[in-house]
Order: structure tokens, then C-alpha cells, then sequence
């Protein structure tokens, strides 16, 4: 039975799971960083509604993906006339180059930082864990969510170890989760507060949550029927 209910579990919160590695990018990081270092926690509340933004509209892809059986780019091609299908379609494209050459330059630069390696093998190395996840994909989308369960794990850890080392001034953190208008006279602190608002709410994960519907029926919690 325990085994069961570990089943059900997964099956349930490996969506969001694979959703929730779209949050963890080097571009995201690099805009809180910067707004870290530069205004310390006086942008905070932006990261904090960007965030509560991009669950309202990943819970609605969600429930468009169980309600119509179509993800987004599906619903987009049968509903849309042509003339708006086209440069959605190679909007999507561009979105899809350049969010892939971000994740690929940010892993090549944090594998020359922990162990040396030049941005050239770190590109080409995380170009093969690209493809690794692919074959693995083809193996069940059970494993790829079993190996991505554990991958965010690891960084939930590490970032648990960093509020330990760290050690932040809560005080001062509550009062960053409150709004201010100031940024408006700052350019570079509003161009800083629209970097995290472009880095938190990203189209390709809605696109990817309303299609992860499909694959699986939900079935009761074990020991109810």
C-alpha cells in the first residue's frame, strides 16, 4: 500500500516537478542576483508577484490542458486564423533559441566555475546531457520525472545550505515583500524589476504544462476505492 500511495504521488507531482525546473534557469538567478547586490532587498516584493503572476497563469494552463485535452500550441492552431498562427509559431521558435542558449552558456560558465573547464567543453558536455534526457525521455516519462524529482532535491538542498551560510536579515527581508514606487524613478532599478518579471513568467512553460496533461489518468488515492 505504501508503495501505491509513493506511486500516486509521483504521478501526480511529477508535472509540476518538470514545470518547476522553467523557474530554475541561469536567467533568473542572474536578475535577482543583480537586483540583490546592487539594492539588497528592496526588490524582493517584484520577485515575490512575479512569482504568485506565473502560479495564477501555470494553474490555469493546467486546468485548460484538463478541461479541453489540448495543449496550448494545439488550441492555438485549431482556434486562430493563419495570419496569427505564423508569428506566434516563430516567436515560439525564437523564445525556444534563445532560452536554450542561455541555459547552455549558464551551464558551460558554472562548470568552468566549480571545476576549471573551458566554456568550450562545457558547452559541448551540457549539449550531451541534452540529449542524455531525450533518450532517457523515450525510456517513460516516469523515469525523466524520477530523475528531475531528484535534480530539483539537490538544489532545494543547496539552497537550504545557502540560508544557513547566509544567515539574511528576516526583518529586513518582510520589509522588501513590501511594494514601493520608488523603482519608478530609478531606470536601472526598473529595468532590473522588468528582467524579473521577464525571467519569472516564461511562455515556454505554459506551453509545456497544458501538453504534460495527456500522458496519464488520474486514478483515487490508494485505499479509497
Amino acid at each position: 500500500m505504501r508503495s501505491q500511495r509513493l506511486s500516486w504521488l509521483l504521478r501526480i507531482a511529477g508535472p509540476a516537478y518538470l514545470v518547476a525546473v522553467g523557474y530554475m534557469d541561469p536567467g533568473n538567478w542572474a536578475t535577482d542576483l543583480a537586483a540583490g547586490s546592487r539594492y539588497g532587498y528592496a526588490l524582493l516584493w517584484v520577485v515575490a508577484l512575479s512569482s504568485a503572476m506565473a502560479m495564477l497563469l501555470q494553474s490555469l494552463c493546467c486546468r485548460f490542458g484538463l478541461a479541453t485535452g489540448l495543449n496550448l500550441a494545439e488550441a492555438c492552431r485549431l482556434h486562430l486564423p493563419r495570419r496569427s498562427r505564423i508569428p506566434l509559431w516563430l516567436l515560439a521558435e525564437v523564445g525556444i533559441v534563445a532560452c536554450d542558449l542561455a541555459e547552455l552558456v549558464g551551464s558551460a560558465i558554472a562548470l568552468q566555475l566549480l571545476l576549471r573547464l573551458p566554456l568550450v567543453w562545457g558547452v559541448v558536455l551540457t549539449g550531451f546531457d541534452t540529449l542524455l534526457v531525450l533518450v532517457l525521455q523515450q525510456q517513460g516519462l516516469r523515469r525523466l520525472e524520477a530523475l528531475i524529482i531528484a535534480l530539483v532535491a539537490l538544489v532545494g538542498a543547496c539552497f537550504a545550505v545557502e540560508l544557513l551560510l547566509v544567515q539574511p536579515d528576516w526583518s529586513q527581508v518582510a520589509a522588501g515583500l513590501l511594494p514601493r514606487g520608488g523603482f519608478l524613478q530609478d531606470s536601472h532599478q526598473l529595468y532590473l524589476a522588468s528582467g524579473i518579471l521577464g525571467a519569472t513568467v516564461m511562455p515556454h512553460n505554459l506551453y509545456l504544462h497544458t501538453g504534460l496533461r495527456a500522458p496519464r489518468k488520474i486514478t483515487p488515492w490508494p485505499g479509497l476505492t
